[in-house]
């Protein structure tokens, strides 16, 4: 089932992505972070350091939005980070928050289609991909891509929202994601659907078991899941 923002636009998946988060984009900083009171600091903390052992010097970061996985991986001490994303409005936010923090020589931004990357086979020692990949309009195709770009024996991390399955914290947890939150994104940033489409997107996507499958059908080996805060989200590593 294919969930979109604005279900009564004709546009694909891909398209409305974009548009949705560029309405969102001056707003989407303060709002990941107020709206997970802080968590998503850590899961990105802990996601990058499964790479250090890989040691990455050049890195891709793909559905980067305002950057924050990339600058995130810096403390791997990679030689450079190439952040892509399809929302324009993101790569703006993201560009003024690496040039106020001094950082524009390290990471660069650029619009790009995960399901197109515009870079050459076997190119990256590491892929990342922070809350990305349910926004792709072909996850299978998006995936194959990443793979083809990562250099033999690179290792991609996922970090994505799942669904916990724990009684009482999963009826605490779905009445807060679909009930609470969409009335304060909606709030703030003043796009109806976004934070409507954030709920439906994640229960439409193939967590756990069903993703790492989805990882070794595109190409992946070594898959693992490691799922976080009462599985409110999942750390997936995949080998080349």
């Amino acid at each position: 089932m294919t969930v979109l923002p604005y279900k009564e636009e004709e546009a694909g998946k891909k398209a409305q992505v974009a548009q949705m988060f560029n309405n969102i984009s001056r707003h989407y900083d303060f709002l990941n972070h107020f709206l997970s009171l802080g968590i998503d600091r850590l899961w990105r903390k802990k996601a990058i350091r499964l790479l250090a052992p890989q040691k990455p010097r050049l890195m891709l970061d793909v559905a980067t939005g305002t950057g924050d996985f990339a600058i995130q991986a810096l403390v791997l001490n990679p030689d450079k980070v190439i952040g892509v994303d399809i929302s324009e409005g993101m790569l703006e936010a993201g560009r003024k928050k690496l040039q106020k923090r001094g950082l524009s020589a390290k990471i660069e931004l650029h619009r790009g289609d995960s399901e197109n990357l515009d870079f050459e086979e076997n190119k990256f020692d590491a892929v990342t991909v922070g809350f990305g990949v349910r926004n792709f309009e072909n996850l299978e195709k998006g995936l194959r891509e990443i793979n083809r770009v990562l250099k033999p024996g690179g290792l991609l991390v996922i970090l994505e929202f799942s669904r916990p399955r724990t009684f009482p914290f999963r009826q605490v947890y779905n009445f807060y994601f679909k009930t609470i939150l969409p009335k304060i994104g909606r709030l703030v940033s003043k796009d109806r659907s976004a934070y409507t489409y954030l709920p439906e997107s994640v229960e439409a996507f193939p967590d756990g078991t069903d993703f790492e499958n989805i990882l070794k059908r595109t190409g992946f080996k070594d898959t693992t899941c490691k799922p976080l805060t009462f599985g409110i989200s999942s750390i997936y590593t995949g080998r080349k």
